[in-house]
Order: C-alpha cells, then sequence, then structure tokens
C-alpha cells in the first residue's frame, strides 16, 4: 500500500474567480486549485485534498477574510446536500458568471463569428422554482461533520432526502428545501413521520431491504400536484395504509400513485405505476395550451422559465404560417405543440416511445392536427430517406442532451440544409462544438441565454443559425 500523500493547508489563499461545475479557482504557484463553496475575492485557509500536474483540488478549512460578495445563503443544509452550489454568491452575479459561461463556450470552441449576445434571462422566481423533486427514504442517513463532533449518539439514523455527492449510499435528511413549492416539504415530512410512527421501515439501500423507498413530487403551474411513493415490498396492506393516510391529509392532490420497486436500481422507467387517487396526470398551460405530464413525462423543470425559453425558440423561428419544421429530440411534444400554430405542419423526431405517445396525446388534447411524431434513435431516424420522404424542412428545431447532437445527425441536417436552425441547448459546450461542425453552412444570427436552475452553474442558451446563402437566396428568388 502506497504512502498517502502529506497535503499542505495554504494559508491566506486568495479566491480569484468562478468555475466550471460551480466552483471557484486560485493559484497556487503554478497550478490552479479548484475549491468548492468559494467565492472571489474571499481570503481563506485551504486545505489542499488532491495534487495533480497541473492542478489541484481543496476545501475552505476556515475564511479569514470573506469575500464582499458573499450573501448568507437561505438552506440549513447548503454546503452539504450538493445541490444549489451558489446560494451564498447573489443573483445578479450568477447571472453574470452564467452569461459569460456562454461567451466563453461559443468563442473558444466554436470559434466562429458571432453577434453581440443578448443578456441572459433571469428567472423571476429564485426559489420555489422546480416543478419536479425526487427524495430518498434511507435507514442509515448521512450524519454532518457537525452531528458527528457533537458526541451525541444518533440512535435513529432514518432520513429522507437527497444523495450527497460522491455517495450513492449517503442520504441527508432534508429538514426544508427551498427548490418546489412548500407541498413538497410537506408531503415528504409528513410521509417520514407516519412511517416512524408506525414503524415502517426505511430502504438500506445497500442489502435492497426495507419497505420506504423513494417519493416524488410534481407541481404545475396550474397549482395541479403529483405526488409518487415508491415501495420496495408488496405489502398491500401497509401501502394503502401509508396511501389512505397520504390521502386524507392531503385533500388537494390531483394525482395520488405508488409503485413497487422490488429491484436494485431505482430507475422508475420500466416501473408500473398504479392510480390510488384522482387521475395519472397533471396538467401543465401555456397560452391556452394544456401539457399533460405523467409520472413518466419529460417536461423542463421550471415552468416559467420553460415558458420564457419557447417564446425565444418561436421567436427565432420566424414561422409564417407555411413552414415545414423539424423539431429534433421533441421529448413529449412541448415545442412541437407550441409552434404548431404557426407553422404548416410540425414533425417531432424523439428516441423514448413513451415521450412520442405523450407528444401525440398533448395534441390530440389541443385539437392540433398539423403535427407527426416518429420514436427511435435520431441517428437511425433522421436519415436522408427519411427528409426525402417528408420533406425538406424550412426551418429545424434542436434540444439534444447534454452530450449534443450525434455527427451523423449533423450530416443529415448540413445535407438537408433548411434556412433556419434553432438550437436549444442545456450545455454550452457541446453546442458550440456542434455550431463549429455547421459553420460549413450556417452564420450565427442570435444568442439569447435563459436561466432555469438560479443558484446552480447550469445556464441553457438558444441560437439561431441562418443559412449563409439565405440572402443571396432570397435576392434571386425576389428577381
Amino acid at each position: 500500500m502506497g504512502k498517502k500523500k502529506n497535503l499542505p493547508v495554504l494559508e491566506n489563499f486568495e479566491i480569484t474567480a468562478v468555475a466550471a461545475e460551480g466552483k471557484s479557482l486560485g493559484r497556487w504557484n503554478d497550478l490552479v486549485v479548484f475549491i468548492p463553496y468559494g467565492a472571489p475575492g474571499d481570503i481563506a485557509n485551504v486545505r489542499i485534498t488532491r495534487k495533480k500536474h497541473s492542478f489541484a483540488e481543496g476545501v475552505i478549512h476556515s475564511l479569514v477574510q470573506p469575500s464582499q460578495l458573499r450573501v448568507e445563503p437561505m438552506c440549513q443544509h447548503f454546503g452539504t446536500c450538493g445541490g444549489c452550489k451558489w446560494q451564498h454568491l447573489p443573483y445578479h452575479y450568477q447571472l453574470q458568471c452564467k452569461q459569460q459561461q456562454v461567451v466563453d463556450a461559443l468563442e473558444r470552441i466554436a470559434k466562429v463569428p458571432l453577434p453581440a449576445i443578448s443578456p441572459i434571462l433571469g428567472s423571476e422566481k429564485t426559489t420555489f422554482y422546480r416543478n419536479k423533486l425526487e427524495f430518498t427514504f434511507s435507514c442509515k442517513g448521512w450524519l454532518t461533520p457537525e452531528q458527528m463532533a457533537s458526541g451525541e449518539v444518533f440512535d435513529n439514523r432514518n432520513a429522507v432526502g437527497f444523495h450527497i455527492p460522491g455517495g450513492f449510499d449517503k442520504v441527508l435528511n432534508i429538514d426544508k428545501c427551498w427548490l418546489q413549492d412548500d407541498i413538497s416539504n410537506q408531503l415528504r415530512l409528513f410521509l417520514r413521520d407516519f412511517a416512524q410512527q408506525h414503524a415502517y421501515s426505511f430502504y438500506d439501500i445497500r442489502n435492497n431491504v426495507g419497505f420506504m423507498r423513494m417519493m416524488m413530487v410534481r407541481t404545475a403551474s396550474t397549482g395541479e400536484i403529483m405526488l409518487v411513493v415508491v415501495f420496495s415490498e408488496d405489502n398491500q396492506e401497509a401501502i394503502h395504509h401509508v396511501m389512505s393516510a397520504v390521502n386524507g391529509k392531503f385533500p388537494q392532490l390531483t394525482s395520488l400513485m405508488y409503485v413497487v420497486n422490488l429491484k436494485v436500481n431505482d430507475s422508475l422507467a420500466d416501473q408500473d405505476f398504479i392510480l390510488f387517487s384522482g387521475r395519472d396526470y397533471i396538467e401543465e398551460e401555456m397560452e391556452g395550451l394544456k401539457f399533460r405530464v405523467g409520472p413518466k413525462s419529460f417536461y423542463q423543470t421550471n415552468s416559467n422559465q420553460a415558458y420564457l425559453l419557447y417564446k425565444v425558440a418561436r421567436n427565432f423561428a420566424a414561422l409564417t404560417g407555411n413552414e415545414l419544421v423539424y423539431d429534433l429530440y421533441t421529448g413529449t411534444g412541448t415545442i412541437a405543440n407550441f409552434v404548431a400554430r404557426q407553422a404548416r405542419e410540425v414533425i417531432g423526431i424523439e428516441y423514448v416511445p413513451e415521450a412520442i405517445d405523450d407528444a401525440k396525446l398533448n395534441s390530440h388534447v389541443n385539437g392540433i392536427t398539423n403535427t407527426k411524431f416518429y420514436a427511435g434513435d435520431m441517428k437511425d431516424v433522421l436519415t436522408r430517406e427519411f427528409v426525402a420522404q417528408h420533406g425538406i424542412p424550412d426551418v429545424m428545431i434542436v434540444d439534444p442532451p447534454r452530450a449534443g447532437m450525434h455527427e451523423d445527425v449533423v450530416r443529415v441536417i448540413l445535407d438537408a440544409e433548411p434556412q433556419r436552425i434553432v438550437y436549444v441547448s442545456c450545455n454550452p459546450a457541446t453546442q458550440a462544438r456542434d455550431i463549429a461542425m455547421l459553420d460549413a453552412k450556417y452564420r450565427v444570427e442570435a444568442v439569447q441565454p435563459v436561466d432555469m436552475f438560479p443558484h446552480t452553474h447550469h445556464v441553457e442558451n438558444v441560437v439561431l443559425l441562418v443559412k449563409k446563402n439565405a440572402i443571396k437566396r432570397d435576392k434571386v428568388l425576389a428577381c
């Protein structure tokens, strides 16, 4: 066994900037040191936890002089649960950092001519903005350093909360979360207390035993609420007892469902959701359009900002009613249905068959008849043959996952040559990489960052790309 390195504590270390993944940084000799929960301007004693040839990692051991930027985090769990890593930074500064993140990605990775980048659209709500959260039950809740240092013996380690960073089996008990409407806190605390009062066992993640396993809360801007309780034992009498208690305590629930998950992993995509009370979906609404959201549905997790995001995408698409639109990575067809009234036809493609079922249902519910949806791997569905069959799109709207688009998909887009591409991304770095490939035929016309997740480093970005010969071609047609 190798000897453990004796890593130093850096005294009076200055933190100078924010870094990737919500961290901060400073310089130690020739090394960049990455530090969580720091603020530019902090003078701190930093304990080095990892040292490599080109960088190091550390944690703040003590603050010598706090940065003037610092604000008091609202959450008692800040710094432990791993979420909302920028609570100690004022929101206006968070927005500056996210704006710069977009600029850096486009300039350093895409390396293409850029227009002036529009100021980021901040979120009106910076707390209680999420519409979906999942919590885990654990019989071995994580003890904070303060709890361990107290000398107190914790016989009851039952917890309901979030997995802390770096540990699949480490669950921090959450007393109050500021991410979702307070009904989420009320439901979680009621289930925690009810289960303990009636001696229902909490889940043991390592050994896959225990009755109470997970819970998911979904809320909508319409005020509708869904609760799903996940059990890891098929004890129908106990399940009915728990679910009846919830139903009696919270009559305002629109949808109350449960799952019996006997697997080792927590994935619910392949599980049966059993309706206990109400209906098996809740509804979101935008501009009179209704979107059904089931327990497995994908929907942007900040409803208010999703509306802003979709309006930006629709504005960039500049639809007149005559266009054929392809909506790639359509999910449950939210964008496709949102723009359908301004288009001749919209074709949506998505990998998940259940999402396509939701997309078709949402079109039906809203009386939209000019949409078509197809399920399958994007690089397999979007082929030259598909474009030949369905028509060359005038506009493509793409909203890929964080990994961005497959090269085969980019090639088909370049072959199809739509006049406009609206690229919505949750990862400006992969978006910039794809824009560099699209530069062969497209120029960047407009850029609009949108903040969907206050107090985190995540940022959405919408880019409009226009075919380089579009102006020249328009002049020819005009003649």
